[in-house]
């Protein structure tokens, strides 16, 4: 029979502060009078004390509330505590609890046995009170602790993350405060000589033309040059020069066009003459992104050309900070172009006998009655399951090192969910990979969003 003598120098719980939580116990052992006398001693103590007879009984006690500490009788009916003990270990809803094993047995290999299946404690009966009284307190403290440790460690990830996240923000808010500067020093340089060239391609043409025409004018009056005119005709061939020229200027043209065109994507992508809030077409800013990265889709150093399907809904003009959105869709768009590339890479490397067309859709409809849906999907390389489950982590990159900052998807998402109260996903499936962003429908101005 247990030792009913207890040490005054015991801390009981009644003697922690009034509010403090009650610990509940809860004590499994077949015979019930052990069970009476120990749980008297400690509800004395001001534990909560609850009691099971078998191993079923504690399991369903413990399915009900989770108690904060198990005394567990080592030899039972049906099942053993050492059974017991190991059912609770490999649940991860339970294997916390810790378990102080009551025995009779004192060899040391049943020590050894209880504490290969996960108890924390083993205690040999006849046991004195005092002594299961501190072993409970030293448990529960070392618990305690734990948890405590538990909590800080979540606090120190979340400050991490915190941290990571505004390392993010500010690198890309000095990119793009860079590229601003640098855009409007190109458009300033660039626009100067181009509206020059492109205003005089036009008239230049007319002149040569003109001088073409004066030439067939002196062939046809003048049939019969001197010798030395005649031989310079033969030499440079005037038609071809003059067909050849027209082409020329033609290009020129073409290319003073382009020039323009890619000067205002530029501005239009960094929106230099905008601020704050503005209604934008979500269908003109992928235009102008997919203008920025026409060189990309058609990459003449490899002879790629990487096909875009559009299928673009009417839809209303969306109420958004323009600038971030155009950045957003340009990490994606360029995250997708950087797929594909991977994957033709892979296959020069591994070539394969199943035709592969390199692709890239974008979708823009009505989501539902009160959001936008821009779906961008391409057929690339794709990523493992790994990988995905780190898709939105500051600095995690699948790119090789040196060619990303692993940046691009954690600003693209804090942009669509922080700044516009969107969302943000990924999915893998066909082959394909595709995010979606899904813009709300709503005046942002009476939302209390900051710029970043």
């Amino acid at each position: 029979m247990p030792n009913a003598t207890l040490n005054p120098l015991c801390i009981s719980v009644s003697e922690q502060p009034p509010n403090s939580p009650r610990p509940d116990l809860l004590i499994v052992d077949d015979i019930p009078d052990n069970i009476r006398f120990l749980s008297k001693f400690l509800m004395a103590q001001g534990y909560e004390v609850r009691k099971a007879t078998s191993g079923a009984m504690a399991l369903r006690a413990i399915a009900a509330l989770m108690p904060d500490l198990i005394l567990l009788d080592v030899n039972m009916g049906e099942m053993s505590g050492y059974e017991l003990c190991t059912r609770l270990k490999t649940d991860p809803a339970t294997q916390h609890i810790p378990i102080i094993f009551l025995s009779a047995g004192s060899d040391t290999l049943d020590k050894v046995q209880a504490f290969k299946v996960g108890g924390s404690d083993y205690i040999t009966k006849p046991f004195q009170l005092e002594e299961v009284l501190v072993r409970i307190q030293t448990q529960l403290t070392l618990r305690s602790l734990q948890e405590s440790q538990k909590i800080q460690n979540q606090k120190l990830r979340q400050t991490l993350e915190d941290l990571k996240r505004a390392q993010a923000s500010l690198i890309q808010q000095e990119k793009m405060s860079t590229l601003k500067k640098v855009v409007a020093g190109v458009a300033h340089e660039v626009n100067n000589p181009l509206s020059f060239i492109a205003g005089n391609v036009e008239p230049a043409r007319q002149y040569v033309q003109t001088l073409v025409e004066l030439s067939h004018l002196y062939q046809q009056h003048y049939p019969d040059p001197p010798a030395a005119i005649r031989d310079f005709q033969t030499e440079v061939d005037l038609d071809f020069v003059a067909e050849d020229l027209n082409k020329i200027l033609r290009s020129m043209k073409t290319g003073a066009a382009r020039i323009k065109t890619v000067v205002s994507a530029l501005r239009s992508f960094t929106h230099l003459d905008e601020a704050g809030l503005k209604r934008i077409s979500l269908q003109d800013t992928v235009e102008t992104v997919l203008t920025l990265l026409r060189y990309r889709l058609e990459n003449r150093s490899t002879g790629t050309t990487i096909q875009v399907r559009k299928h673009y809904q009417s839809i209303p003009p969306v109420n958004c900070y323009a600038e971030q959105i155009s950045q957003a869709i340009f990490n994606l768009l360029v995250n997708a172009v950087d797929a594909v590339e991977a994957k033709l890479d892979h296959l020069e490397k591994n070539p394969s006998e199943v035709p592969y067309t390199p692709e890239i859709v974008i979708t823009i409809r009505q989501g539902s009655e009160r959001c936008i849906l821009l779906q961008i999907q391409d057929n690339g390389i794709g990523l493992s399951q790994e990988k995905q489950s780190r898709l939105f982590e500051p600095f995690f990159s699948t790119k090789p090192a040196g060619k990303g900052l692993g940046l691009g998807l954690v600003t693209a998402r804090r942009i669509i969910e922080e700044q516009h109260y969107g969302q943000l996903t990924y999915a893998f499936e066909d082959h394909c990979t595709t995010f979606s962003i899904s813009i709300p429908i709503s005046d942002l101005a009476l939302s209390p969003v900051s710029r970043p």
